[in-house]
């Protein structure tokens, strides 16, 4: 559980920088899509869940938080450009857990990533986010039991609950949730989602920027 407790303090103190360097990195622009170069061999990682060929032309990365709304509302944007793009994109997922039950989402998809189901569990973990993410708001309002919920998603997703308890203790996959943000601090990953597509950064989060950014990555 110290463990645990260090992560969740330095995932605190990201918030707080985040917040101070810009919360407004979305705003609605009558630009065309703004797009930055970046070398860096911190994109993908050996064991960064993917998607779709090894080999494929385009690779989109997405660093992502599973209690972020935006991420949410953006899924099916990006499983849209997969699917018109069948066998020519790659999909990288990338986690930032910058929410206050964002390490239990991650945790539960960690898990059944062991289990060769992540991408099941990331669509779970979202389209139950009304359920188990934080309520904004008055301070008296009621916050969700997210640990009792994911107990109960455990058991519902197929996972044994048992197992998914002492990851949860445990915190077993702090290293790869540590070496996510650290590459996204690298990167420069300020908000989630964010998404580099071939190394630019979508700078718009905008289903038809995305597919132009990608139609321009795949015709050169």
């Amino acid at each position: 559980m110290k463990k645990e407790t260090v992560l969740l303090g330095i995932i605190g103190v990201l918030v707080v920088v985040i917040a101070l360097i810009g919360a407004s990195y979305y705003r609605d622009s009558a630009a065309p899509v703004a797009i930055k170069e970046t070398g860096s061999s911190s994109l993908v990682r050996p064991d960064s869940p993917s998607i779709g060929p090894a080999d494929a032309p385009v690779t989109i990365v997405e660093f992502y938080d599973p209690e972020c709304e935006s991420c949410a509302a953006f899924h099916d944007s990006i499983k849209k450009v997969l699917e018109e793009n069948k066998g020519k994109v790659r999909l990288v997922a990338r986690i930032m857990p910058l929410h206050p039950n964002s390490l239990l989402a991650a945790t539960f998809i960690e898990l059944a990533g062991e289990k060769g189901k992540y991408w099941e569990a990331q669509e779970f973990v979202y389209r139950k986010q009304p359920e188990w993410g934080t309520i904004h708001g008055s301070p008296t309002t009621e916050q969700p039991d997210a640990p009792a919920l994911f107990e109960k998603y455990a058991v519902d997703f197929g996972l044994d609950v048992e197992e998914f308890k002492r990851a949860v203790s445990e915190n077993r996959f702090e290293e790869t949730l540590k070496q996510d943000m650290e590459d996204g601090q690298k990167l420069g990953v300020r908000r989630t989602p964010t998404i580099f597509v071939n190394g630019k950064v979508l700078m718009r989060l905008s289903e038809p920027d995305l597919r132009y950014l990608v139609a321009q990555e795949l015709n050169k």
